[in-house]
């Protein structure tokens, strides 16, 4: 089948998508039946451009990294906002990917239901809209008769939602526990090779694994909203950001790293929720010691893996990158994948 994408922002993780397509055109197409093009893009500080006939991305991925605004394109319709591109174009399928407040979801989830509203798919690497409001989107994406994918939210491109969705059909599964953030990882790691938490955390800063404002990964609320998303999305319970008990690393000290190392241990920030038998949820997000002959144990530097517990084969564990742009991008071409495979099915 051939797509016509619009992206909704146009950074990292959107460059990284259109790389892959380009790279792998003819093996997509071979063997998966799967072509691309697309027709516009919107993206708030590069500008805009639309053509029904279909972009150079060749030359749009050449201005980007040169500094360029997509709206110097020569050729095709400047000045869309993100709405009327959504709405007004012929675009079949949106790849919202802008830069989202991931605590209100915005302005994600607005475009998201426009794209719904509108009949269009939506594939995003965008968490807040998954937090906040996954069951009714993907609600409305049935309603609508379309599709809501976002692979990316919990492990990038490593497939955490398809192994449930896919692979792992027709199990019960009634919990998960996993290192949920690879720059927490990383620190933890480098304070058991001997630094402190604060080199630790300049170190990782220094990779780019960590932000100027480290807050998000260090005090456990990325790996909070992974948790909320997991257990939303594959555990089929409806819990918010004030349902899960969250402590991050900050206080784990070099004595404590050293403490765990005596009693054959390891410390790791996990992020877990399991079903009770009252049918409630049990949710956190906290460094635990684990044991070295647990997978999760074996873990280290930015690597993240989650471990699902299910009824017919036991612990699952999936180990694999949890960020970059190819990795994440990557994630995105998984969901259009999908959506083709279910479409070719019709």
């Amino acid at each position: 089948m051939h797509f016509k994408l619009a992206f909704i922002g146009y950074g990292t993780v959107a460059q990284g998508l259109t790389e892959i397509i380009l790279e792998k055109k003819e093996l997509l197409e071979k063997k998966y039946n799967f072509s691309a093009s697309v027709v516009a893009i919107s993206d708030f500080k590069k500008g805009s451009v639309y053509d029904e006939n279909g972009l150079d991305m060749e030359k749009i991925l050449d201005f980007v990294k040169n500094g360029k605004k997509i709206d110097e394109y020569p050729s095709g319709i400047k000045g869309y906002d993100s709405l009327k591109t959504i709405k007004d174009t012929g675009a079949d399928t949106i790849v919202e990917v802008t830069y989202t407040d991931v605590k209100t979801g915005e302005p994600a989830i607005t475009h998201i239901k426009a794209a719904l509203e509108a009949g269009k798919n939506v594939v995003s690497t965008n968490k807040g809209p998954v937090v906040k409001q996954a069951i009714d989107l993907l609600k409305l994406a049935k309603e609508k008769n379309v599709q809501y994918n976002f692979e990316g939210v919990v492990l990038a491109g490593t497939p955490a939602i398809n192994l449930v969705e896919y692979t792992l059909a027709g199990n019960q599964i009634n919990g998960f526990k996993g290192i949920l953030n690879g720059t927490t990882n990383y620190i933890l790691t480098k304070m058991e090779e001997g630094m402190t938490y604060e080199n630790a955390l300049t170190k990782a800063q220094e990779l780019g694994y960590a932000e100027a404002d480290p807050t998000g990964d260090v005090e456990g609320l990325d790996a909070l909203g992974k948790v909320v998303i997991l257990t939303n999305v594959v555990l089929g319970k409806n819990i918010g950001w004030q349902d899960v008990k969250r402590k991050g690393i900050t206080k784990i000290s070099k004595k404590d790293i050293e403490d765990a190392k005596l009693q054959g241990m390891r410390w790791k920030l996990i992020g877990s929720a399991e079903i009770q038998k009252d049918g409630s949820v049990k949710a956190s997000v906290k460094p635990v010691k684990l044991p070295m002959d647990d997978p999760l144990a074996g873990v280290n530097k930015a690597t993240n893996a989650l471990t699902f517990y299910t009824d017919e084969l036991g612990p699952v564990t999936i180990v694999g990158p949890g960020a970059g742009k190819r990795e994440t991008g990557f994630s995105l071409l998984i969901d259009l994948l999908n959506i083709n495979r279910k479409l070719s099915c019709k």
